[in-house]
């Protein structure tokens, strides 16, 4: 996806079926390269990628990577999806000597050369596998990069979904979004790994690829927040996988899969079996200028580039998913692990890596063929485990036996991997440090994850959900250039955020409102709805439809009239909510400035604002809220004052 020049193909003027031939000649070229021995073997050099958010001067997503990349023009920076997002691209080197430590050198170098740039912009980057700050009026096409590419792929996934894109998480709390476009994907930013191997060794050294992708991941973990939701340890894999869904229902029902996968099957014999399955189950989104043939490119002895097959093979998101590349003019094969998120720290993300690595080659020397003990199902379900309760998961590893992720590694993939990476002579000072890392975090049973979930439940619960995920973020910015790994760093405090960044922390109604909402039904009897503000110390309560739409607003004062005409007349019949009910309440949308909000409900004189998003009720606003707000002002006024 690196490419410019990508469109969306014309299919009635034949364009997609000129791509797709050349797709398939791709196909029948790569065949013919590995029959003919042109892939290169041997050789095992690893890379990575690392993608970061831009962030302003209040922690919030910043969309310059327009201005920051002319600032990084010539270095190994590019665009992601989203423009307040950058990628590095770390130089390939072989897996020996002191790679990790080089690795890990040109990683700080990249980062510092983007900070820089960024600070020039007025803005900073961060490494987290999902920026906390985010909200969803952050993720609209106006924040997308201005590239064909990206707006042909959201415009073909978005005719292809049929409607809004739907997410839905389920962790210590429940997110239920629909979106218009494709830039929740946009939440999430990884650290890349890639492993070069030979076309022989292919099928083999993937399927344990996808066998520890599961203990590295739940050691790894850094994403346990979307949209200020507490979800899974590694949010990342449900929101991947739902924001680029672009199954209609009819797809769904059938259990077709998802363009975000893990498989479904160990791999048999080649690189091939995944290319042609993807290219049989994903119709070609996007086109590209193809250039010359690849099969007459091979018959002049020349290496081709196939641009189908790549341009292709790019919007199909497995996660440990196969590369095809040419270096120098010599062709090779990679597996790319997508699962690793980005952060905590750059000293994290390397331990990371050199578990991964090392498992890739003690693994292969340990298990041999891993089909022959271990079943792809438990291969899958231990990922997911992972991505769930990170460390917290039980898998089921070789030959049936049930561990959990902890013990797992301790006991028994924590010494394979140094193993592996004795094997390939990489320096012992580096196993010891990064090993040495990865063993530090398990024993403390701390990742990213935990300590963010551990910082959150400790801070005051009655500060918003913006408040904590703002102090959250305060406290990740702060740690990571400190540098020190995340199983030390003290918990977030709420404390810790700078007197300055409360403005951020009321902006909009969203992030003042009350979301947890006791609501009653027009038809519900009178009695129920003043039992309810009695016991919960209400005096204002949304009334809302069946389908969640609202109707109406019931105030004590419309109760205390009620019981003076009931005293008057000596009825006792019972009376419906609408009967009482203030209908069509002045209301406010979430991404109103508070300033907004105050001024309506001061024109109109009412006490609270039911607030609402596409006809529905997402939450109530009152006087009280703003409270906080007018104290935060005046104690910055008495500040300045002094």
């Amino acid at each position: 996806m690196g490419q410019k020049d990508i469109k969306t193909p014309d299919a009635a003027g034949g364009e997609l079926r000129h791509f797709v031939r050349a797709l398939l000649e791709d196909v029948r070229a790569l065949e013919r390269m590995i029959e003919e021995g042109r892939i290169e073997s041997g050789v095992r050099r690893i890379g990575a990628e690392q993608e970061m958010f831009i962030v302003d001067a209040s922690l919030r997503p910043a969309p310059k990577a327009i201005e920051i990349l002319k600032r990084l023009e010539g270095g190994p920076f590019t665009y992601e999806l989203a423009s307040f997002n950058l990628e590095a691209n770390l130089s390939p080197q072989p897996l020996s000597g002191n790679c990790l430590s080089a690795m890990e050198a040109e990683l700080i170098d990249a980062v510092a050369q983007a900070r820089a740039a960024a600070m020039a912009e007025g803005t900073d980057v961060l490494l987290t596998g999902i920026l906390p700050t985010l909200q969803q009026k952050d993720l609209t096409l106006a924040n997308m990069v201005p590239f064909p590419r990206y707006h042909a792929l959201n415009q073909v996934m978005s005719e292809l979904r049929g409607g809004k894109f739907q997410t839905y998480i389920k962790g210590l709390d429940e997110l239920s979004v629909s979106h218009d476009n494709v830039m929740m994907e946009a939440c999430n930013t990884s650290f890349q790994v890639h492993f070069q191997v030979g076309a022989e060794e292919f099928a083999n050294l993937y399927n344990l690829a996808q066998a520890v992708t599961g203990p590295v991941l739940a050691a790894a973990v850094n994403s346990p927040a979307l949209l200020q939701h507490r979800l899974w340890h590694e949010t990342r894999v449900a929101l991947f996988q739902q924001s680029l869904d672009v199954r209609s229902e009819t797809l769904v029902q059938r259990g077709t899969r998802p363009r975000v996968t893990f498989g479904d099957r160990w791999i048999e014999n080649s690189v091939l079996e995944i290319f042609r399955e993807d290219i049989a189950r994903f119709r070609a989104l996007l086109s590209t200028d193809l250039g010359e043939s690849s099969m007459a490119m091979l018959d002049r002895g020349e290496t081709p580039p196939l641009k189908a097959l790549c341009l292709h093979n790019g919007t199909v998101y497995r996660w440990n998913r196969p590369c095809y590349g040419v270096k120098d003019g010599q062709a090779h094969l990679r597996i790319e692990n997508r699962v690793m998120p980005a952060g905590p720290t750059i000293a994290d993300e390397i331990a990371n890596a050199a578990f991964f690595f090392g498992l890739m080659v003690g693994l292969d020397r340990s298990y041999g063929d891993v089909r022959d003990v271990m079943s792809f199902d438990d291969a899958k379900n231990n990922f997911i485990a992972a991505a769930r309760y990170g460390l917290n998961a039980q898998f089921r590893w070789v030959k049936g036996k049930t561990s959990t992720a902890r013990d797992l590694m301790l006991q028994h993939l924590i010494p394979l991997s140094r193993d592996g990476l004795r094997e390939k002579s990489i320096d012992q000072v580096d196993i010891d440090r990064f090993l040495g890392l990865i063993e530090e975090r398990v024993q403390s049973e701390r990742t990213g994850a935990q300590w963010a979930l551990d910082s959150l439940n400790g801070m005051p619960h009655e500060a918003t959900r913006y408040e904590r995920h703002h102090a959250l973020t305060r406290a990740i910015a702060s740690n990571q250039r400190g540098g020190e790994p995340v199983h030390t760093w003290p918990l977030a405090q709420l404390e810790s955020a700078s007197p300055e960044d409360w403005r951020d922390s009321f902006a909009t109604v969203e992030q003042i409102m009350t979301s947890d909402v006791f609501t009653v039904g027009p038809e519900d009897v009178i009695d129920l709805a003043a039992s309810l503000m009695d016991w919960e110390h209400l005096r204002r309560v949304p009334v809302e439809d069946s389908d969640g739409r609202l109707v109406g607003l019931l105030t004590q004062r419309g109760l205390l009239r009620l019981g003076q005409r009931a005293n008057k007349t000596g009825a006792d019949v019972p009376v419906a909510v609408r009967d009482v009910m203030r209908p069509n309440p002045v209301t406010i949308a979430p991404d109103a400035s508070t300033l907004e909000a105050f001024e309506t409900m001061r024109r109109h004189k009412v006490g609270c604002l039911p607030v609402v998003k596409d006809e529905r009720l997402v939450g109530i606003v009152t006087e009280h809220d703003f409270m906080e707000v007018a104290g935060m002002l005046l104690e910055e006024k008495l500040r300045e004052a002094r």
